[in-house]
């Protein structure tokens, strides 16, 4: 199972019979967008619970429904974690030891 972001619905009319009229969306795996079968009405801005392989055609109705992505669950409340700073993007360390000295002459 996967968590993901719903971006928009996907509206296909033309199919292949076995796809039937299951709503799509759009949704935001990270940095790529996907298409997942809505099992369960979601909104655009919801998270969503997905599941994959033969449990996304499962859930979409049969075995043999043609779906790799369904959506099975709306997320009442979830705080995505911040994104993480890349190490090129942090700042260099700065370096705190002091200029060398030459030794004095007595």
């Amino acid at each position: 199972m996967i968590i993901v972001k719903v971006i928009k619905p996907l509206v296909s009319t033309n199919r292949i019979p076995d796809f039937e009229h299951k709503h799509l969306q759009v949704v935001q795996d990270g940095s790529s967008k996907k298409v997942a079968v809505d099992a369960v009405g979601a909104k655009p801005g919801d998270w969503v619970i997905c599941v994959g392989s033969s449990a996304a055609r499962e859930a979409a109705g049969s075995k043999s429904y043609p779906s790799d992505l369904t959506i099975v669950g709306i997320i009442d409340h979830w705080e995505p974690d911040p994104p993480k700073a890349s190490s090129s993007s942090a700042p260099a360390p700065v370096s705190a030891s002091a200029p060398a000295t030459p030794p004095a002459k007595s």
